[in-house]
Parts: structure tokens; C-alpha cells; sequence
């Protein structure tokens, strides 16, 4: 589901990237993400960057995304705020900067592309922009991306039943699961689109979507639930409660699922220096 509650996605610039507990709160188990998480699609990954390439991977995480560069042939740095995801970034081959993108240092360093996977919207988009225009060699390519799931039908009615009842006060927008996937996350594209514009140092800003699949396991799905961002703050009673509901509903389809995906970036290239 989409990680920013419905207000927020309603609210300026400004407020989205101050989520700090939010977006600080998915290293609590840092394993469990880099081993559950979605990866992203060859085509994307090969389409941004070349053998050879100087990368940064903006709010790399457990380095997912850096990892898939690095088996491409590139040369990574990642820049992660969340010192538990840097560790294991680092322990799977990754160098890693502990930092948010904004207070960055970059020494002078130069890229032939600054990339964020499921991160930019937790980057000021503006200030984020402006940042990787300064360390994007003229030609350059920023590309921001998300996975966006869309359930089976039957799954996305259940799943949102639980998520009501076990998150009753929660700020996110629960019905998200059961409504166009990609309507939850416009605004966050749009965002970073305005972001890119006002930086005045790229082209017109592109979106590219990529259409896949993944199969699931009841146990495959439910070591992914706790990482999802309505999840990861829950007590472990109330947790436990919607993982138990999650996958009864899985058993009720015989016991697996093939999950729907939509890869979306954002994405332009460097063409003068920063406004």
C-alpha cells in the first residue's frame, strides 16, 4: 500500500519529507526487509545505467537497488540516513554514506546517475533535485522509482477487512488496497516531477512503467507484511493479529498468490546547472 497517509499526500512538500519517524522506522528489522523486499526490473536498472557507470543510490536501504547496479556493472554509492540499513548494505558488499540526501556531503564527487528506489518521497523533492543536479555530470540521469502491487481481487477485499479492524486509528489510507494501486502513489510522482522542474537543471521529466509479476507463498507474503510502512511501528500483539488475518485469507485461496506489479520512475536527465 502506499506509504504516506492520505493527508499528508494532500499536504506541501515540506511536510511529506519531515516523516522522519515513518521513514526512519523500516530498519527495525533490517533483515527482513532486504530478504523480503521486491526487487526491480532488469529493464529498468539496465536502462538507467551502463556498464561502467558512477552510481548514487539515494536512500539505498539494505542496498537492493545498489546490488542490482552492481551485478549490472556499475560502480555504487549508496546514501542511507538509517545506520541498521547501512550495516547490512555494507555487509552485502555496499559502500554506504550514513546521511540524508539533503545534509549529504558529497567531497566533490561526480555521477553518470543518482537513482532512489522506494525512497524519494521521504527526499525534500525540491532540495533532492537541486542536490543530484549538482552531482549529475551534464547528461546525467535522476531517476526516482517505486513498486507499486496490485492484490487479486478476492485478497485485496480481505486484506483491507484486517487492516480496518487492526489499524482503526491509523493515519494510512487502508482503502488504497482495494482502489487503482497507482492513484495512491500520483502524488508522489507528481511531486517528484514538480521537484525536477524547479530545479531549472533537467529535461522535461519522463515516467516509465514496467508491468510484472511475482508468485507468492502464504509464508513469502507474510515475511514481507511487517515491512510495509502502516506495519512497522505496530505493537507486536496488534501485529501478530494481522498477520494471523492475512493469512487466513491466504489459506482461503489455497494458500499462495500471484501478485501484479507496475514499476513506475521518474525520471530526466541533466541539461544546465541548478537555478
Amino acid at each position: 500500500m502506499p506509504t504516506l497517509p492520505p493527508e499528508r499526500r494532500r499536504s506541501t512538500e515540506a511536510e511529506t519529507h519531515q516523516l522522519r519517524q515513518a521513514a526512519e522506522s523500516f530498519g527495525t528489522d533490517a533483515e527482513r526487509y532486504d530478504r523480503a523486499r521486491p526487487r526491480y526490473p532488469d529493464a529498468l536498472v539496465n536502462r538507467i545505467a551502463t556498464r561502467g557507470a558512477r552510481v548514487l543510490d539515494v536512500g539505498c536501504g539494505t542496498g537492493i537497488v545498489a546490488r542490482q547496479l552492481q551485478a549490472a556493472g556499475c560502480e555504487v554509492l549508496g546514501v542511507e540516513p538509517d545506520v541498521r540499513m547501512a550495516d547490512v548494505a555494507r555487509r552485502l558488499g555496499i559502500e554506504v554514506d550514513a546521511a540524508t540526501f539533503e545534509a549529504w556531503d558529497p567531497g566533490g564527487r561526480e555521477f553518470d546517475a543518482v537513482v532512489a528506489g522506494q525512497a524519494w518521497h521521504w527526499v525534500d523533492p525540491v532540495v533532492g533535485a537541486a542536490k543530484a543536479a549538482q552531482v549529475l555530470r551534464r547528461g546525467g540521469r535522476l531517476a526516482a522509482f517505486w513498486n507499486v502491487f496490485q492484490l487479486p481481487p478476492e485478497l485485496a477485499e480481505a486484506f483491507a477487512a484486517v487492516y480496518r479492524r487492526v489499524l482503526s486509528n491509523s493515519p494510512f489510507n487502508l482503502d488504497a488496497l482495494t482502489k487503482q494501486p497507482l492513484d495512491g502513489y500520483r502524488a508522489l510522482l507528481d511531486k517528484a516531477v514538480d521537484g525536477m522542474r524547479a530545479a531549472g537543471a533537467f529535461s522535461e521529466p519522463e515516467e516509465w512503467r514496467y508491468e510484472w509479476e511475482w508468485s507468492y507463498t502464504r509464508d513469502a507474503w507474510l515475511d514481507q507484511v511487517p515491512t510495509h510502512g502502516a506495519l512497522t511501528r505496530l505493537p507486536p500483539d496488534k501485529l501478530a493479529e494481522a498477520l494471523e488475518g492475512i493469512g487466513a485469507a491466504i489459506d482461503k485461496v489455497g494458500g499462495g498468490f500471484t501478485m501484479g506489479y507496475t514499476t513506475v520512475a521518474v525520471t530526466a536527465t541533466r541539461t544546465g546547472e541548478v537555478r
